[in-house]
């Protein structure tokens, strides 16, 4: 189930998020304008449609893991492969990007 998360997460919220792929990780696609992501689903581009249908501009959404055993965050997505935007890699290369996505992702998903 993809569901977009505006505000802390609740336990049931990552439990549906979590259904595709178990306890394991969780697909997502971060705004970082909004700093609002999308989660669960089978494919980083299902999460990233959903932000795209709730407004989100296709320059500001990223794909990444959330791993909630470990509260690990990950950043490789085929989404993410961008030359127009100088990423031409599946993983975010610009560390300060990647430490604007780490910041939703944990502000949104490591208050449980």
């Amino acid at each position: 189930m993809i569901l977009i998360i505006r505000e802390a997460v609740t336990s049931d919220q990552i439990n549906q998020m979590a259904e595709q792929f178990g306890s394991n990780f969780i697909k997502l696609a971060v705004d970082v304008n909004r700093e609002i992501l999308a989660g669960g689903g089978e494919l980083h581009s299902d999460c990233e449609q959903a932000l795209l249908e709730d407004g989100s501009q296709q320059v500001d959404v990223w794909g990444a893991d959330w791993h909630p055993e470990s509260r690990n965050v990950t950043f490789e997505s085929i989404i993410n492969m961008r030359p127009q935007q100088q990423n031409f890699s599946m993983e975010v290369q610009d560390l300060a990007l990647r430490s604007r996505i780490e910041k939703i992702v944990r502000k949104l998903l490591e208050v449980i």
